[in-house]
């Protein structure tokens, strides 16, 4: 019989491809493995602990439950680890065996894969050879191949019109039938936007226009028809000009749907990268449209072309770390000689506090400097100031106390001493080793803070000896820097 605590771990996996295949359900999966459990004798008294992923694919292991069985693996609290077959557990080979031979070995973990008639326990040091290989290889080539129909499947009903996405673009709605229909609440205001920018109005014209109307933002408009899922905190009824942008370029609003734009750079990965024009699917007439192709085309024609990303970005010190303390945007900074930071997404709302907040470059920088300045001699002082006592000395104080708890019992035990003493003078002992104690802590936090301290005074001295902002010492201090209507300035501290 196994000496308790000894843990086995049953590991499930089931994905969205398996459900389709009986065999595999989670239900079928862990009553195999509990058979086995139950039919080898060196396991009875064994605690049985169960893991399972559902609807994940093996490729990867960004598991929630393979990840806390690895955890525990680390932590030494599983003895064993039980699955069906290799696939379940994972089909990416090289992970595969690199758990098999280096990670389960290291920390005694035994690893049974009951189809493929595997038991590191009965290997003596061997990993299984080719056959076990071959094994993890087929598994691996197998979800690729998987892979590829499902894509390949997809794909055709991409082009048959039959795929859509869940999520309906703004304007649109889901009908009885799952397809897309005009939102009558919501396809005028995409109407007005083009319109709009036909008759020459630029974004920020559409967005002014589209706030004067008290038309609801995409956010607001689904979160009052409960879709949570948004964070309507920073709205304000106000539109960003990036949203007004998306729907003039988005052809969905001429009954075109286009799919198939991004592809996943790997098998069982999350990455995803754009495709080029080409490769999209575009099917014609696919549900109603909201406006005709010929307002689409003309407001293209009127469109700015952008020509792609600069490749010399200006790098200043204040860089993407101000915003708007009123409404939480970041603000803008102006091209012009003097630059300042403005907030741009109030310009529309006269009403607002932070309509027209302005503060020049020049201006916060200075602010900023003296600020950092401030707080790194604030800290140097205060770290200074402070007297630390030797962790050594405390440490032979509490040894001293403990010691003189064990004779102490030694006494009571003997009975030179009656229950009555034993317990105040324990009491006594206990209370002053918890002081000990404490004081040790206290020091130890000290003498960390020093070490901070010495850090602070090497970024002082950097900023004396620059005497300025640099994007490195601002990086380093400042996770942003809140700018108020009523002129304060507030940083946010690292």
């Amino acid at each position: 019989m196994i000496k308790t605590p000894y843990i086995i771990a049953l590991y499930v996996r089931l994905s969205v491809e398996d459900c389709k295949v009986d065999s595999f359900s989670v239900e079928n999966q862990k009553i195999a493995l509990h058979q086995y459990v139950d039919t080898v004798e060196s396991f009875e008294g064994a605690e049985v602990q169960e893991f399972t992923d559902n609807g994940f694919s093996g490729t990867n292991f960004e598991r929630p439950a393979v990840q806390r069985l690895l955890d525990l693996v680390q932590k030494g609290a599983v003895n064993c680890i039980i699955v069906k077959d290799f696939s379940r557990f994972g089909r990416n080979s090289v992970e595969v065996e690199y758990y098999l031979e280096r990670v389960f070995p290291l920390y005694n973990v035994r690893f049974i894969s009951i189809n493929d008639g595997y038991d590191s326990a009965q290997l003596r040091g061997d990993t299984g050879g080719l056959s076990v290989a071959f094994k993890y290889l087929i598994a691996e080539l197998y979800s690729r191949d998987l892979s590829q129909k499902y894509k390949s499947a997809k794909y055709m009903k991409f082009k048959r019109g039959e795929y859509q996405s869940k999520i309906c673009p703004y304007g649109y709605r889901k009908s009885i039938d799952g397809r897309m229909e005009p939102d009558e609440e919501t396809a005028a205001g995409v109407k007005l936007i083009f319109e709009l920018a036909q008759s020459g109005l630029g974004a920020k014209q559409i967005v002014r226009a589209m706030h004067e109307r008290g038309i609801a933002t995409p956010a607001e408009y689904k979160a009052a028809h409960g879709f949570n899922g948004h964070d309507i905190s920073r709205c304000h009824g106000i539109w960003q000009e990036s949203t007004v942008a998306r729907i003039l370029m988005d052809e969905r609003y001429t009954g075109t749907y286009i799919i198939g734009k991004r592809e996943v750079t790997e098998v069982g990965g999350h990455k995803v990268k754009l495709k080029d024009e080409s490769q999209w699917v575009k099917i014609p007439d696919h549900h109603p449209a909201i406006i005709s192709k010929e307002l689409y085309d003309r407001v293209q024609a009127l469109r700015p072309k952008v020509s792609g990303m600069k490749k010399n970005v200006n790098t200043y010190p204040l860089r993407g770390k101000v915003f708007c303390g009123c409404c939480g945007h970041t603000m803008a900074r102006t091209s012009s000689k003097n630059h300042a930071y403005i907030c741009r997404h109030s310009s529309v709302d006269e009403a607002a506090p932070c309509n027209g907040l302005r503060i020049f470059e020049s201006e916060l920088e200075h602010i900023v400097y003296d600020m950092v300045l401030l707080r790194l001699q604030t800290l140097a002082a205060s770290e200074n100031c402070a007297s630390t006592s030797a962790p050594e000395e405390l440490d032979q104080k509490i040894a001293a106390c403990q010691e003189r708890k064990r004779k102490l019992y030694e006494q009571f035990v003997v009975q030179e001493i009656n229950w009555e003493d034993y317990k105040v003078q324990k009491a006594k002992l206990d209370g002053e080793l918890d002081r000990h104690r404490q004081t040790l802590a206290n020091v130890s936090t000290r003498i960390a803070g020093r070490r901070d301290a010495e850090d602070q005074a090497s970024l002082l001295q950097r900023l004396q000896a620059e005497n300025h902002l640099t994007v490195e010492l601002v990086d380093e201090l400042i996770d942003r820097v809140e700018i108020y209507s009523d002129g304060r300035v507030e940083p946010i501290w690292r």
